[in-house]
């Protein structure tokens, strides 16, 4: 029996014991990283060790969810049947504002591609897509 409501075609990540704290961070509309406890760099993706110094001894860590756009591309075809109603869409880099060469990847939403530099101030939204909320970026609102 169908309800009238189509379910997302688009694949889901599959949180694990590494990465759960990230997608549980992201239902709570919190971006969380790793910070590891030696030598206090943050790191993106999720890992059983810090890339920066091998220690094991890693945290969540809340970030601004602030950064700059560091690259992007405009993905027109489509590689997987579950993006055939979203293409074009936009995969990009983001540095985030907490570390130099802390990037993290992930779409850009709520822009049109031609309206996106490199550079330009984004800021976190998060996407609710079945049981999983994803952390995406969008060009960050201007204060007032």
């Amino acid at each position: 029996m169908t309800t009238g409501a189509t379910a997302d075609p688009r694949p889901l990540p599959l949180p694990d014991d590494v990465s759960a704290f990230y997608w549980d961070g992201a239902r709570a509309r919190r971006l969380l990283l790793q910070r590891c406890l030696r030598c206090s760099k943050l790191q993106y993706p999720p890992d059983v060790a810090c890339v920066h110094c091998q220690s094991e001894e890693l945290e969540p860590s809340e970030v601004s969810g602030r950064g700059r756009l560091w690259s992007y591309t405009v993905v027109d075809r489509v590689f997987h049947a579950g993006f055939a109603d979203t293409v074009p869409y936009v995969v990009a880099l983001i540095e985030l504002e907490e570390e130099d060469g802390l990037r993290i990847l992930t779409n850009i939403v709520d822009a049109s591609p031609e309206d996106l530099r490199v550079g330009m101030a984004v800021e976190v939204t998060f996407e609710d897509r079945g049981d999983v909320v994803l952390p995406q970026f969008r060009p960050a609102v201007a204060s007032s």
